[in-house]
């Protein structure tokens, strides 16, 4: 779904699912498809989300159907994240898959090399192309490349920013604010730590986070390390400052300054923390907004802020992201391509990020974010955007094994089971037997 439909609480209940795809054996064509070209034929798409989350994208197929009234759309989408990939995986291998459909940035690059996904390059330099390769962050769509081609597209990002209540500050005597820290450079390690003593002092949580790739990677690269090398080898455990920077996280969450969201009870979850003045910090992405909207809190108690740096500095953090890719088998390539395009284009995203769940991945549609309101730093959230990355290849190469890591070796971390090293050399020992298989 969007990444700003797909929390992170839904996301970490996910089991991995099958490693690889093998070899597709079927040549029939996908369904949905038709002989027809140009702006007729009919296109079958296909993405994961409840009921609620589904209406949003009913409101882009009305669109869509509208400006196409020759093109025969069909929807088909699947309640779960698991159970949608389990099911896509399916009818990728049989031949039964949708003409264009999402796919998780944590499945994406492990489907490239069994050839079911539609090479996007001369479509997107086409004359008349809503969209082009440009008009998106290589950061973003790299682990969507294999030998130079491209095979898919973000449908939108979500920055795992810090949204922060003032009120818990406050009752920690903390006068100063994040953001205008943050915008004076002043928003450093140092400042934050110092307010986190603070906070525990007087008996209210610091920060909540969820236990997935963006988040462990985001504070090493924040902290001033590294997570791989540019050959994608893992280096997390031999980068001096990646070790430091996870003794000091798993710490901090030892002695009860920061809580693993995913280990909450319910009606002690982190957004009723969040809520009831109990918890300062929070790291979610631009759904965040919906959740503060619907609960009728004061919104100026509530602000954004980026991951502090030893420096002050903004550095890059992670992004989670969902693609949208075309399948290689539709038979009216050029059908696909027309809703493919328009779902990606800035009017498409304007349509189905109006509710404030996601960040357009496309430039031109910014104001999206900023006119909106809420919250006042909301430029933050496309500063993050803009310098940020998706998962690393390596992992993203390999489905499931983002999730094994942060289960088998940070959660242990965190719950201080294992040392910082042993938890970083435990994952690069996972990575390079999961990367060689």
């Amino acid at each position: 779904m969007n990444t700003i439909l797909l929390t992170r609480r839904n996301l970490m209940r996910l089991s991995a699912l099958t490693a690889a795809l093998g070899a597709t054996a079927a040549t029939t064509s996908c369904s949905g498809s038709s002989n027809s070209s140009g702006g007729k034929g009919s296109v079958t798409w296909s993405t994961w989300g409840s009921p609620e989350e589904l209406t949003l994208l009913e409101e882009f197929n009305d669109h869509f159907r509208s400006k196409h009234p020759k093109i025969t759309l069909t929807f088909q989408p699947v309640a779960s994240y698991e159970e949608y990939h389990t099911k896509l995986l399916a009818q990728l291998s049989s031949g039964t898959a949708p003409d264009v459909f999402y796919i998780g940035d944590d499945r994406v690059a492990s489907v490239i090399p069994n050839k079911v996904l539609q090479p996007l390059d001369a479509q997107l330099t086409a004359a008349g192309s809503p969209i082009t390769k440009e008009n998106f962050s290589a950061e973003v769509y790299g682990i969507a490349e294999l030998d130079g081609a491209l095979y898919a597209l973000p449908n939108d990002v979500n920055p795992d920013a810090w949204w922060y209540n003032k009120n818990v500050l406050k009752a920690a005597g903390v006068t100063e604010d994040p953001a205008e820290l943050a915008a004076s450079g002043k928003w450093t390690t140092e400042a934050f730590l110092a307010m986190s003593s603070a906070i525990k002092a007087a008996g209210l949580s610091t920060l909540a986070f969820w236990n997935y790739w963006a988040t462990h990677a985001s504070w090493m690269t924040s902290q001033g390390g590294a997570v791989y090398d540019d050959q994608g080898h893992y280096v997390a455990n031999t980068d001096a400052l990646s070790v430091a920077a996870m003794e000091q996280f798993a710490a901090r969450c030892q002695a009860g300054e920061f809580l693993v969201a995913d280990d909450l009870p319910e009606g002690g979850d982190a957004d009723t923390l969040f809520l009831t003045d109990k918890l300062a910090f929070f790291a979610q992405g631009r759904y965040t907004t919906n959740t503060l909207t619907s609960a009728g809190v004061d919104l100026s108690g509530y602000d954004v802020v980026c991951w502090p740096t030893p420096q002050g500095t903004p550095a890059p953090t992670g992004l989670a992201a969902s693609f949208l890719a075309i399948n290689a088998k539709a038979a009216d390539v050029e059908a696909a391509y027309t809703f493919f395009g328009d779902f990606l284009s800035a009017e498409g995203q304007r349509i189905r990020l109006a509710s404030g769940t996601a960040v357009p991945s496309i430039a031109g549609a910014d104001d999206l974010v900023t006119d909106a309101g809420f919250p006042a730093h909301a430029q933050t959230l496309l500063d993050m955007r803009d310098e940020g990355y998706t998962n690393y290849r390596t992992e993203a190469a390999v489905a499931g094994l983002s999730g094994k890591i942060s289960t088998d070796c940070m959660l242990p971390l965190y719950q201080g089971k294992l040392t910082a090293q042993a938890a970083l050399d435990n994952a690069a020992a996972l990575v390079a037997k999961e990367a060689q298989a």
